[in-house]
């Protein structure tokens, strides 16, 4: 009876190039079907965030031009026609004109006072080495760990006792302390990524530590002025703790303050469309401020990653 021998398998020489179809199964093919999963996954989280955050606000908008009736009988559908006479009757009779001259001097004041104080404490913290730099610079980033609930009742005896209480040049002293620590906390880190040749150039042609700075190092720092303005223009803008203790004069208060004493007439009165006319108003400056200064705040906020 014969058997059948099966041969040996060559073995492959080392040269022999392995066709991919060869592969194991823990190949390429693999690795793009785990890449391909977790995008797919990410974009849908993404997608879900979106529709979360944009969908209050597109239906804000819509809301602020329904009459009161359409608000409550049909609160999902779009408006019939466009009520503007909601917007003019927030304008004027809820007085949120005054309280938004009342944000713009506070918040225009205090965003320059923030913008050069921080700007040039960062750039002497971040250039020059002196006795007390870090400490200096660690203080700052204490400042934004300290809790402003527990410095409420100290404050407003500092500033009453200043003569500045209920005043729009108070005001717009305490955010400028308010928003200085994370201010020079951002800048100084980017002042660092920024060469000290060009600088140094500078100080060969003759130019002052003032005029290098100002003419020189600040327009290079742009996009991070840009960006850390952003943020402080979306936080002063929204503040609302700080004008409540210290500005209870009603003609000088403001934006944030306004809409509490809105929302409280509108609800007693019915008046539902003007309330969220409002509410919309003050919700558009801070959307159209990042909308135009999104692709700023990105440089700025990937500038020193990317040096």
């Amino acid at each position: 009876m014969k058997t059948t021998e099966t041969p040996a398998p060559v073995p492959a020489e080392s040269g022999t190039p392995v066709h991919k179809a060869q592969a194991g199964p823990g190949g390429p093919k693999k690795e793009k079907k785990e890449g391909t999963t977790l995008n797919v996954f990410s974009h849908g989280v993404l997608v879900i965030w979106a529709i979360m955050v944009g969908m209050p606000l597109v239906w804000a908008v819509m809301t602020s031009f329904k009459d009161d009736a359409s608000i409550f009988g049909s609160p999902w559908s779009l408006p019939d026609k466009l009520n503007f006479d909601n917007w003019s009757r927030a304008w004027s009779q809820a007085h949120m004109s005054d309280y938004f001259l009342n944000t713009i001097l506070v918040v225009g004041g205090s965003l320059v006072g923030t913008l050069v104080l921080g700007s040039m404490a960062a750039y002497v913290l971040a250039r020059f080495d002196f006795p007390g730099n870090r400490f200096i610079y660690y203080l700052f980033i204490a400042g934004m760990s300290f809790p402003i609930m527990l410095a409420l009742v100290p404050l407003f005896y500092v500033v009453d006792n200043m003569g500045m209480l209920n005043t729009i040049h108070g005001l717009i002293l305490v955010y400028i302390a308010y928003s200085l620590p994370f201010t020079v906390f951002f800048l100084t880190g980017f002042f660092r990524t920024l060469p000290t040749s060009v600088a140094e150039a500078a100080f060969v042609d003759g130019a002052s530590h003032s005029r290098t700075f100002f003419q020189v190092m600040l327009p290079m720092a742009k996009p991070g002025l840009i960006s850390v303005g952003i943020f402080n223009f979306l936080g002063q803008w929204n503040q609302y703790m700080l004008p409540t203790v210290l500005n209870t004069d009603p003609d000088k208060h403001v934006l944030t303050q306004g809409l509490v004493q809105l929302a409280v007439s509108q609800g007693y009165k019915g008046d539902w469309s003007g309330l969220f006319a409002g509410l919309v108003m003050a919700m558009l400056p801070v959307l159209a401020a990042y909308i135009i200064f999104q692709r700023q705040v990105v440089q700025g906020l990937t500038a020193g990653a990317l040096k």
